[in-house]
């Protein structure tokens, strides 16, 4: 499987972000995207992830499933997580599991593995910013998909957490899977860079 992308533009609110860019990505493969703020890294992913429209350029999967377009074959996983604070631990990883269908993998096993089984059934509001994270990684693991798309996929984790991440991410590559990650800080892995907009 080969993730590419080529002549790549992006323009966002009348501003042209980035232009040309080029970029590839093989199962097993993990690809660091660095730069400034505001260089585009996050509109990459969100390209990727059919969140936005290319001002021009291709994105094209081989090797993927051809019954599926390349969004749905995609975890995007941004800055904010995207929980209701109102429903259990749970109940959001359930309403994720029924949003984005396909092959499904025992919830509370995904709980297990990034240390939420003690808060199955406490409203996500409750989370601390780690464990909110925590539970957006569970998304990722109760789902399968492919390609991982991961903006600033650490944050809020504590030292403990970026570990169990990054075994998660090394696992994933392992089984075939790719993943794109923008990112300041290292990813806990092995990873090969892409630098949008000059000196990070």
């Amino acid at each position: 499987m080969q993730l590419s992308g080529r002549g790549l533009g992006c323009v966002r609110g009348g501003r042209q972000v980035f232009s040309g860019l080029d970029f590839e990505a093989s199962s097993g493969e993990a690809v660091a995207v660095v730069g400034r703020n505001g260089s585009g890294k996050t509109s990459l992913l969100r390209l990727i992830a059919g969140l936005l429209v290319p001002a021009g350029g291709t994105i094209v999967l081989d090797g993927g499933d051809a019954e599926m377009t390349l969004p749905e074959q995609c975890h995007y996983l941004g800055h904010r997580d995207a929980l209701k604070p109102a429903l259990s631990v749970a109940e959001n990883l359930s309403f994720w599991a029924d949003f984005l269908g396909g092959e499904r993998s025992d919830a509370a096993a995904s709980l297990a593995t990034v240390g939420l089984d003690h808060a199955t059934h406490l409203p996500a509001g409750f989370l601390s910013a780690g464990q909110r994270r925590r539970l957006s990684l569970a998304r990722l693991l109760t789902v399968r998909r492919p390609v991982w798309l991961l903006d600033e996929p650490t944050n809020a984790l504590d030292a403990a957490g970026q570990e169990m991440f990054g075994h998660l991410m090394r696992q994933h590559l392992i089984r075939g899977g790719l993943i794109i990650a923008a990112t300041h800080a290292p990813l806990g892995l092995e990873a090969r860079e892409l630098r949008i907009g000059g000196v990070a």
